[in-house]
Protein backbone atom coordinates (compact mmCIF):
# COMPACT_ATOMS: atom_id res chain seq x y z
CA UNK A 1 0.00 0.00 0.00
CA UNK A 2 1.37 3.42 -0.97
CA UNK A 3 2.26 5.82 1.80
CA UNK A 4 1.47 9.20 0.21
CA UNK A 5 -0.64 8.89 -2.95
CA UNK A 6 -4.25 7.71 -2.96
CA UNK A 7 -6.66 7.35 -5.88
CA UNK A 8 -6.61 11.12 -6.45
CA UNK A 9 -3.14 12.33 -5.56
CA UNK A 10 -2.03 13.23 -2.04
CA UNK A 11 -4.78 14.54 0.23
CA UNK A 12 -4.38 15.47 3.91
CA UNK A 13 -5.12 18.13 6.52
CA UNK A 14 -3.23 21.23 5.38
CA UNK A 15 -0.28 22.54 7.40
CA UNK A 16 -0.35 19.71 9.97
CA UNK A 17 -0.33 16.57 7.79
CA UNK A 18 0.23 18.14 4.40
CA UNK A 19 3.01 20.36 5.73
CA UNK A 20 5.04 22.89 3.70
CA UNK A 21 8.08 20.69 4.35
CA UNK A 22 6.38 17.62 2.87
CA UNK A 23 5.05 19.62 -0.09
CA UNK A 24 8.55 20.97 -0.80
CA UNK A 25 9.89 17.41 -0.92
CA UNK A 26 7.00 16.16 -3.08
CA UNK A 27 7.78 18.96 -5.56
CA UNK A 28 11.48 18.10 -5.70
CA UNK A 29 10.81 14.39 -6.10
CA UNK A 30 8.11 15.06 -8.70
CA UNK A 31 10.36 17.36 -10.74
CA UNK A 32 13.08 14.72 -10.68
CA UNK A 33 10.77 11.97 -11.96
CA UNK A 34 9.14 14.21 -14.58
CA UNK A 35 12.51 15.45 -15.88
CA UNK A 36 13.49 11.87 -16.70
CA UNK A 37 10.72 11.88 -19.30
CA UNK A 38 11.64 15.26 -20.83
CA UNK A 39 14.56 16.40 -22.98
CA UNK A 40 14.18 20.03 -21.86
CA UNK A 41 14.29 21.95 -18.59
CA UNK A 42 10.90 21.12 -17.04
CA UNK A 43 8.17 23.76 -17.10
CA UNK A 44 5.40 22.98 -14.64
CA UNK A 45 2.02 24.72 -14.37
CA UNK A 46 0.39 25.16 -10.97
CA UNK A 47 -3.31 25.81 -10.42
CA UNK A 48 -5.34 25.79 -7.22
CA UNK A 49 -8.82 26.10 -5.81
CA UNK A 50 -10.05 28.68 -3.29
CA UNK A 51 -8.91 27.04 -0.02
CA UNK A 52 -7.22 29.21 2.57
CA UNK A 53 -4.16 26.94 2.50
CA UNK A 54 -3.82 27.14 -1.27
CA UNK A 55 -1.20 29.88 -1.38
CA UNK A 56 0.80 28.22 1.42
CA UNK A 57 0.92 24.91 -0.46
CA UNK A 58 1.64 26.65 -3.76
CA UNK A 59 4.55 28.59 -2.25
CA UNK A 60 6.15 25.41 -0.91
CA UNK A 61 5.50 23.59 -4.18
CA UNK A 62 7.01 26.41 -6.21
CA UNK A 63 10.08 26.50 -3.98
CA UNK A 64 10.62 22.78 -4.43
CA UNK A 65 10.34 22.96 -8.21
CA UNK A 66 12.65 25.99 -8.48
CA UNK A 67 15.21 24.43 -6.15
CA UNK A 68 15.39 21.38 -8.40
CA UNK A 69 15.79 23.59 -11.48
CA UNK A 70 12.30 23.40 -12.95
CA UNK A 71 10.44 26.50 -14.13
CA UNK A 72 6.96 27.29 -12.81
CA UNK A 73 3.95 29.05 -14.34
CA UNK A 74 1.36 29.96 -11.71
CA UNK A 75 -2.22 29.98 -13.02
CA UNK A 76 -3.89 31.09 -9.77
CA UNK A 77 -7.42 29.91 -8.98
CA UNK A 78 -8.64 27.76 -11.86
CA UNK A 79 -10.72 24.57 -12.23
CA UNK A 80 -8.75 21.32 -12.40
CA UNK A 81 -9.83 20.64 -16.02
CA UNK A 82 -8.60 24.13 -16.94
CA UNK A 83 -5.13 23.16 -15.73
CA UNK A 84 -5.32 19.90 -17.69
CA UNK A 85 -6.38 21.74 -20.86
CA UNK A 86 -3.64 24.38 -20.56
CA UNK A 87 -0.94 21.80 -19.85
CA UNK A 88 -1.64 20.17 -23.19
CA UNK A 89 -2.19 23.41 -25.09
CA UNK A 90 0.98 25.08 -23.81
CA UNK A 91 3.02 21.87 -24.19
CA UNK A 92 4.23 22.14 -20.61
CA UNK A 93 6.24 19.29 -19.12
CA UNK A 94 3.59 18.67 -16.49
CA UNK A 95 1.25 20.43 -14.08
CA UNK A 96 0.06 20.31 -10.50
CA UNK A 97 -3.40 21.03 -9.12
CA UNK A 98 -3.54 22.05 -5.46
CA UNK A 99 -6.98 21.00 -4.30
CA UNK A 100 -8.86 18.57 -2.08
CA UNK A 101 -11.83 18.51 -4.45
CA UNK A 102 -15.06 17.89 -2.49
CA UNK A 103 -13.43 17.82 0.97
CA UNK A 104 -13.84 20.53 3.61
CA UNK A 105 -11.55 23.57 3.55
CA UNK A 106 -9.06 22.21 6.12
CA UNK A 107 -7.97 19.50 3.71
CA UNK A 108 -5.76 20.16 0.72
CA UNK A 109 -4.10 17.99 -1.88
CA UNK A 110 -1.62 17.63 -4.71
CA UNK A 111 -2.47 16.11 -8.09
CA UNK A 112 0.15 15.75 -10.83
CA UNK A 113 -0.82 15.87 -14.49
CA UNK A 114 1.33 14.72 -17.42
CA UNK A 115 2.16 16.75 -20.52
CA UNK A 116 -0.96 15.23 -22.13
CA UNK A 117 -3.22 16.80 -19.51
CA UNK A 118 -3.92 13.49 -17.80
CA UNK A 119 -3.29 12.42 -14.22
CA UNK A 120 0.08 10.71 -14.08
CA UNK A 121 -0.10 6.90 -13.86
CA UNK A 122 0.37 4.93 -10.65
CA UNK A 123 3.87 3.95 -11.74
CA UNK A 124 5.10 7.56 -11.74
CA UNK A 125 3.49 8.25 -8.38
CA UNK A 126 5.31 5.20 -7.04
CA UNK A 127 8.60 6.56 -8.42
CA UNK A 128 7.97 9.83 -6.59
CA UNK A 129 7.29 7.91 -3.38
CA UNK A 130 10.53 5.95 -3.78
CA UNK A 131 12.51 9.18 -3.95
CA UNK A 132 10.65 10.61 -0.96
CA UNK A 133 11.58 7.54 1.06
CA UNK A 134 15.16 7.31 -0.21
CA UNK A 135 16.57 10.06 2.01
CA UNK A 136 18.19 11.69 -1.00
CA UNK A 137 15.91 14.73 -1.38
CA UNK A 138 18.73 17.11 -0.43
CA UNK A 139 20.79 15.81 -3.34
CA UNK A 140 18.13 17.08 -5.78
CA UNK A 141 19.38 20.64 -5.65
CA UNK A 142 20.23 22.70 -8.72
CA UNK A 143 23.49 24.60 -9.14
CA UNK A 144 22.97 28.33 -8.42
CA UNK A 145 23.15 29.00 -12.16
CA UNK A 146 20.39 26.43 -12.86
CA UNK A 147 17.73 27.53 -10.34
CA UNK A 148 14.27 27.68 -11.92
CA UNK A 149 12.20 30.78 -12.59
CA UNK A 150 8.57 31.37 -11.57
CA UNK A 151 6.04 33.35 -13.60
CA UNK A 152 2.49 34.47 -12.73
CA UNK A 153 0.09 33.94 -15.66
CA UNK A 154 -3.40 34.15 -14.23
CA UNK A 155 -4.50 35.61 -17.55
CA UNK A 156 -4.19 32.15 -19.13
CA UNK A 157 -7.55 31.17 -17.65
CA UNK A 158 -9.06 33.14 -20.54
CA UNK A 159 -7.72 30.47 -22.92
CA UNK A 160 -9.75 27.85 -21.06
CA UNK A 161 -12.86 30.06 -21.08
CA UNK A 162 -12.48 30.55 -24.83
CA UNK A 163 -12.14 26.78 -25.35
CA UNK A 164 -15.39 26.09 -23.46
CA UNK A 165 -17.30 28.82 -25.26
CA UNK A 166 -16.14 27.86 -28.76
CA UNK A 167 -16.87 24.16 -28.18
CA UNK A 168 -20.60 24.80 -27.67
CA UNK A 169 -21.31 28.29 -28.98
CA UNK A 170 -22.75 27.37 -32.37
CA UNK A 171 -25.21 24.70 -31.21
CA UNK A 172 -26.33 26.48 -28.06
CA UNK A 173 -26.89 29.88 -29.66
CA UNK A 174 -28.81 28.28 -32.53
CA UNK A 175 -31.36 26.69 -30.18
CA UNK A 176 -31.33 29.01 -27.17
CA UNK A 177 -34.50 30.86 -26.16
CA UNK A 178 -35.14 33.59 -23.59
CA UNK A 179 -37.23 31.30 -21.41
CA UNK A 180 -34.35 28.94 -20.73
CA UNK A 181 -33.05 29.56 -17.20
CA UNK A 182 -30.32 27.76 -15.26
CA UNK A 183 -29.20 27.85 -11.62
CA UNK A 184 -25.46 27.33 -11.01
CA UNK A 185 -24.02 26.28 -7.65
CA UNK A 186 -20.25 26.83 -7.86
CA UNK A 187 -19.51 25.59 -4.30
CA UNK A 188 -17.43 28.67 -3.43
CA UNK A 189 -14.74 26.86 -5.35
CA UNK A 190 -12.52 26.99 -8.39
CA UNK A 191 -15.35 27.52 -10.91
CA UNK A 192 -16.71 30.63 -9.20
CA UNK A 193 -15.42 33.07 -11.83
CA UNK A 194 -14.97 30.83 -14.86
CA UNK A 195 -18.53 29.47 -14.91
CA UNK A 196 -20.02 32.95 -14.66
CA UNK A 197 -17.91 34.19 -17.58
CA UNK A 198 -18.65 31.18 -19.79
CA UNK A 199 -22.42 31.27 -19.27
CA UNK A 200 -22.48 35.04 -19.77
CA UNK A 201 -20.55 34.79 -23.05
CA UNK A 202 -22.89 32.07 -24.29
CA UNK A 203 -25.94 34.22 -23.54
CA UNK A 204 -27.54 31.66 -21.21
CA UNK A 205 -29.80 33.16 -18.54
CA UNK A 206 -28.61 32.01 -15.14
CA UNK A 207 -28.46 32.67 -11.42
CA UNK A 208 -25.25 31.85 -9.60
CA UNK A 209 -25.18 30.52 -6.05
CA UNK A 210 -22.32 30.17 -3.56
CA UNK A 211 -19.83 32.27 -5.50
CA UNK A 212 -18.28 34.25 -2.65
CA UNK A 213 -15.29 32.17 -1.54
CA UNK A 214 -13.53 33.25 1.66
CA UNK A 215 -11.03 30.41 1.88
CA UNK A 216 -13.07 28.42 4.38
CA UNK A 217 -16.53 28.06 2.83
CA UNK A 218 -15.56 25.85 -0.13
CA UNK A 219 -18.08 22.95 -0.33
CA UNK A 220 -19.73 24.18 2.88
CA UNK A 221 -23.38 23.13 2.57
CA UNK A 222 -23.17 23.71 -1.15
CA UNK A 223 -21.95 22.29 -4.44
CA UNK A 224 -22.22 18.71 -5.68
CA UNK A 225 -21.83 17.19 -2.19
CA UNK A 226 -24.60 19.28 -0.57
CA UNK A 227 -27.20 19.68 -3.26
CA UNK A 228 -30.32 20.31 -1.13
CA UNK A 229 -30.17 24.11 -1.41
CA UNK A 230 -29.93 23.96 -5.19
CA UNK A 231 -32.94 21.63 -5.38
CA UNK A 232 -35.01 24.12 -3.42
CA UNK A 233 -33.84 27.05 -5.54
CA UNK A 234 -34.61 25.30 -8.85
CA UNK A 235 -38.18 24.47 -7.84
CA UNK A 236 -38.96 27.82 -6.22
CA UNK A 237 -37.58 29.81 -9.17
CA UNK A 238 -38.94 27.52 -11.89
CA UNK A 239 -35.51 26.87 -13.43
CA UNK A 240 -35.14 24.53 -16.38
CA UNK A 241 -32.02 23.04 -14.86
CA UNK A 242 -29.80 23.20 -11.80
CA UNK A 243 -26.05 22.59 -12.03
CA UNK A 244 -23.73 21.83 -9.11
CA UNK A 245 -19.94 21.69 -9.35
CA UNK A 246 -17.51 20.47 -6.70
CA UNK A 247 -14.67 22.47 -5.15
CA UNK A 248 -12.16 21.99 -7.95
CA UNK A 249 -14.65 21.88 -10.82
CA UNK A 250 -13.93 18.46 -12.28
CA UNK A 251 -17.34 17.01 -11.52
CA UNK A 252 -20.94 18.01 -12.16
CA UNK A 253 -24.29 16.89 -10.84
CA UNK A 254 -27.62 18.31 -11.98
CA UNK A 255 -31.17 18.94 -10.78
CA UNK A 256 -34.18 18.57 -13.05
CA UNK A 257 -37.05 21.05 -13.22
CA UNK A 258 -38.93 19.06 -10.56
CA UNK A 259 -36.10 19.13 -8.05
CA UNK A 260 -34.84 15.59 -8.67
CA UNK A 261 -31.11 14.85 -8.58
CA UNK A 262 -29.32 13.75 -11.76
CA UNK A 263 -26.13 11.86 -10.96
CA UNK A 264 -23.19 10.82 -13.10
CA UNK A 265 -24.74 7.50 -14.15
CA UNK A 266 -27.79 9.27 -15.55
CA UNK A 267 -25.60 11.83 -17.32
CA UNK A 268 -23.57 8.98 -18.87
CA UNK A 269 -26.79 7.39 -20.14
CA UNK A 270 -28.06 10.67 -21.66
CA UNK A 271 -24.70 11.48 -23.27
CA UNK A 272 -23.98 8.01 -24.66
CA UNK A 273 -27.51 7.81 -26.06
CA UNK A 274 -27.02 11.20 -27.76
CA UNK A 275 -23.59 10.27 -29.15
CA UNK A 276 -24.96 6.98 -30.49
CA UNK A 277 -27.75 8.83 -32.30
CA UNK A 278 -25.08 11.10 -33.86
CA UNK A 279 -22.88 8.11 -34.80
CA UNK A 280 -20.20 9.59 -32.52
CA UNK A 281 -20.10 6.95 -29.77
CA UNK A 282 -16.64 5.52 -30.23
CA UNK A 283 -16.71 1.72 -30.46
CA UNK A 284 -20.31 1.87 -29.26
CA UNK A 285 -19.11 1.83 -25.64
CA UNK A 286 -19.50 3.77 -22.41
CA UNK A 287 -17.02 3.31 -19.56
CA UNK A 288 -18.13 3.40 -15.92
CA UNK A 289 -16.92 2.04 -12.57
CA UNK A 290 -17.97 -0.82 -10.33
CA UNK A 291 -19.96 1.71 -8.26
CA UNK A 292 -22.24 2.60 -11.14
CA UNK A 293 -25.92 1.80 -10.72
CA UNK A 294 -27.24 -1.48 -12.11
CA UNK A 295 -29.70 0.67 -14.03
CA UNK A 296 -26.83 1.88 -16.23
CA UNK A 297 -26.05 -1.71 -17.22
CA UNK A 298 -29.70 -2.34 -18.08
CA UNK A 299 -29.90 0.94 -20.04
CA UNK A 300 -26.83 -0.08 -22.05
CA UNK A 301 -28.24 -3.52 -22.81
CA UNK A 302 -31.63 -2.15 -23.86
CA UNK A 303 -30.02 0.41 -26.17
CA UNK A 304 -27.44 -1.95 -27.69
CA UNK A 305 -24.52 -0.09 -26.08
CA UNK A 306 -21.51 -1.86 -24.61
CA UNK A 307 -20.49 -0.98 -21.06
CA UNK A 308 -17.04 -1.46 -19.56
CA UNK A 309 -16.52 -1.11 -15.82
CA UNK A 310 -13.31 -0.29 -13.95
CA UNK A 311 -12.27 0.09 -10.33
CA UNK A 312 -13.24 3.37 -8.68
CA UNK A 313 -11.30 6.45 -9.75
CA UNK A 314 -11.60 8.61 -12.85
CA UNK A 315 -7.95 7.85 -13.68
CA UNK A 316 -8.90 4.18 -14.19
CA UNK A 317 -11.88 5.14 -16.31
CA UNK A 318 -9.55 7.23 -18.48
CA UNK A 319 -6.99 4.41 -18.75
CA UNK A 320 -9.70 2.10 -20.08
CA UNK A 321 -10.89 4.77 -22.52
CA UNK A 322 -7.38 5.35 -23.88
CA UNK A 323 -6.57 1.66 -24.05
CA UNK A 324 -9.55 0.84 -26.28
CA UNK A 325 -10.29 4.19 -27.97
CA UNK A 326 -13.55 4.98 -26.17
CA UNK A 327 -14.67 8.61 -25.99
CA UNK A 328 -17.04 8.73 -23.01
CA UNK A 329 -16.73 7.51 -19.47
CA UNK A 330 -17.25 8.60 -15.91
CA UNK A 331 -18.37 8.01 -12.37
CA UNK A 332 -21.63 8.18 -10.48
CA UNK A 333 -20.17 11.09 -8.48
CA UNK A 334 -20.24 13.30 -11.58
CA UNK A 335 -16.75 12.92 -13.03
CA UNK A 336 -17.62 12.77 -16.74
CA UNK A 337 -14.80 12.43 -19.28
CA UNK A 338 -15.60 13.50 -22.83
CA UNK A 339 -12.33 12.59 -24.51
CA UNK A 340 -13.20 14.42 -27.72
CA UNK A 341 -12.88 17.65 -25.70
CA UNK A 342 -10.65 17.25 -22.62
CA UNK A 343 -8.76 14.29 -21.10
CA UNK A 344 -10.18 14.71 -17.61
CA UNK A 345 -13.50 15.18 -15.84
CA UNK A 346 -14.78 18.70 -16.54
CA UNK A 347 -17.80 20.03 -14.66
CA UNK A 348 -18.48 23.08 -16.80
CA UNK A 349 -18.00 21.17 -20.04
CA UNK A 350 -20.39 18.46 -18.80
CA UNK A 351 -23.06 21.01 -17.95
CA UNK A 352 -22.73 22.67 -21.36
CA UNK A 353 -23.09 19.33 -23.13
CA UNK A 354 -26.25 18.62 -21.13
CA UNK A 355 -27.67 22.04 -22.03
CA UNK A 356 -26.78 21.54 -25.69
CA UNK A 357 -28.69 18.24 -25.79
CA UNK A 358 -31.72 19.73 -23.99
CA UNK A 359 -31.92 22.68 -26.40
CA UNK A 360 -31.25 20.65 -29.53
CA UNK A 361 -33.92 18.07 -28.71
CA UNK A 362 -36.37 20.57 -27.24
CA UNK A 363 -36.92 18.34 -24.21
CA UNK A 364 -36.96 18.99 -20.50
CA UNK A 365 -34.07 17.46 -18.62
CA UNK A 366 -36.45 15.04 -16.84
CA UNK A 367 -37.63 13.80 -20.24
CA UNK A 368 -34.03 13.28 -21.34
CA UNK A 369 -33.25 11.34 -18.16
CA UNK A 370 -36.17 8.96 -18.59
CA UNK A 371 -33.91 6.76 -20.75
CA UNK A 372 -32.54 5.14 -17.57
CA UNK A 373 -34.35 3.55 -14.63
CA UNK A 374 -32.18 3.52 -11.52
CA UNK A 375 -32.03 0.86 -8.83
CA UNK A 376 -32.25 2.02 -5.20
CA UNK A 377 -28.86 2.31 -3.49
CA UNK A 378 -27.85 2.68 0.14
CA UNK A 379 -24.41 4.07 0.86
CA UNK A 380 -22.71 4.37 4.26
CA UNK A 381 -19.19 5.52 5.09
CA UNK A 382 -17.49 3.99 8.13
CA UNK A 383 -14.62 5.94 9.64
CA UNK A 384 -11.53 3.82 10.31
CA UNK A 385 -7.84 4.61 10.54
CA UNK A 386 -5.87 4.30 7.31
CA UNK A 387 -3.89 1.32 8.61
CA UNK A 388 -7.10 -0.66 9.21
CA UNK A 389 -8.91 0.04 5.94
CA UNK A 390 -8.08 -3.36 4.40
CA UNK A 391 -8.68 -5.53 7.50
CA UNK A 392 -12.41 -6.04 6.83
CA UNK A 393 -11.47 -8.66 4.23
CA UNK A 394 -9.78 -10.80 6.89
CA UNK A 395 -12.65 -10.87 9.40
CA UNK A 396 -14.76 -14.02 9.24
CA UNK A 397 -17.98 -12.51 10.67
CA UNK A 398 -17.88 -9.58 8.26
CA UNK A 399 -17.31 -11.95 5.31
CA UNK A 400 -20.17 -14.22 6.38
CA UNK A 401 -22.59 -11.29 6.71
CA UNK A 402 -21.64 -9.95 3.26
CA UNK A 403 -22.08 -13.40 1.72
CA UNK A 404 -25.48 -13.87 3.39
CA UNK A 405 -26.84 -10.54 2.09
CA UNK A 406 -25.34 -11.10 -1.38
CA UNK A 407 -27.23 -14.39 -1.74
CA UNK A 408 -30.45 -12.72 -0.62
CA UNK A 409 -30.09 -9.92 -3.20
CA UNK A 410 -29.49 -12.32 -6.07
CA UNK A 411 -29.29 -10.96 -9.62
CA UNK A 412 -31.24 -7.82 -8.77
CA UNK A 413 -28.77 -6.41 -6.30
CA UNK A 414 -25.17 -6.36 -5.13
CA UNK A 415 -22.78 -5.18 -2.46
CA UNK A 416 -19.65 -3.11 -3.09
CA UNK A 417 -17.26 -2.43 -0.21
CA UNK A 418 -14.09 -0.48 -0.78
CA UNK A 419 -11.57 1.52 1.19
CA UNK A 420 -11.58 5.19 0.24
CA UNK A 421 -8.50 6.28 -1.68
CA UNK A 422 -8.71 9.84 -0.36
CA UNK A 423 -10.08 9.65 3.20
CA UNK A 424 -9.85 7.36 6.29
CA UNK A 425 -13.12 5.63 5.40
CA UNK A 426 -14.54 2.32 4.25
CA UNK A 427 -17.37 2.94 1.77
CA UNK A 428 -20.29 0.51 1.76
CA UNK A 429 -22.83 0.38 -1.06
CA UNK A 430 -25.80 -1.99 -1.19
CA UNK A 431 -28.02 -2.01 -4.26
CA UNK A 432 -31.35 -3.76 -4.68
CA UNK A 433 -35.06 -3.38 -5.40
CA UNK A 434 -36.34 -2.25 -1.98
CA UNK A 435 -34.89 0.93 -0.44
CA UNK A 436 -35.84 0.10 3.16
CA UNK A 437 -34.36 -3.38 2.96
CA UNK A 438 -31.02 -2.33 1.46
CA UNK A 439 -30.66 0.51 3.96
CA UNK A 440 -31.11 -2.02 6.77
CA UNK A 441 -28.58 -4.36 5.16
CA UNK A 442 -26.05 -1.59 4.58
CA UNK A 443 -26.37 -0.55 8.24
CA UNK A 444 -25.85 -4.16 9.38
CA UNK A 445 -22.55 -4.33 7.48
CA UNK A 446 -21.51 -0.86 8.63
CA UNK A 447 -22.18 -1.62 12.29
CA UNK A 448 -20.24 -4.86 12.05
CA UNK A 449 -17.22 -3.16 10.45
CA UNK A 450 -17.39 -0.32 12.99
CA UNK A 451 -17.49 -2.70 15.96
CA UNK A 452 -14.69 -4.86 14.60
CA UNK A 453 -12.28 -2.23 13.26
CA UNK A 454 -12.90 1.08 14.99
Amino acid sequence: MRKYFGTDGIRRIANTELTPELVYKVAKAGACVLSKHSDEVPTILIGRDTRLSGTLIESAMTAGFLSYGANVISLGVIPTPGVAYLTKKLKATASVVISASHNTYDFNGIKYFSNKGMKIPDELEEEIEEILESGKIDDLTAHPSKIGVAENRQDLVEEYIYFLRKSFEENIEKNLNNDFYVALDVANGATYEVAEKVFTKLGIRFSILNNSPNGMNINENCGSTHIEGLKKYVVENKCNLGIAYDGDGDRCLAIDENGNEIDGDTILAVFSNYLKEKNKLSNNTVVATIMSNLGLNKFAKENDIEIKQTKVGDRYVLEEMLKNSYNIGGEQSGHIILLDYNPTGDGILTSLMLIQIMLEKGLTVSELCSVIKKYPQAQINVKVSNDKKMLYKEDKKISEQIEKITKKLGENGRIVIRPSGTEPLIRIMVEGQNQDEIETEAKQIADLIKNKLY
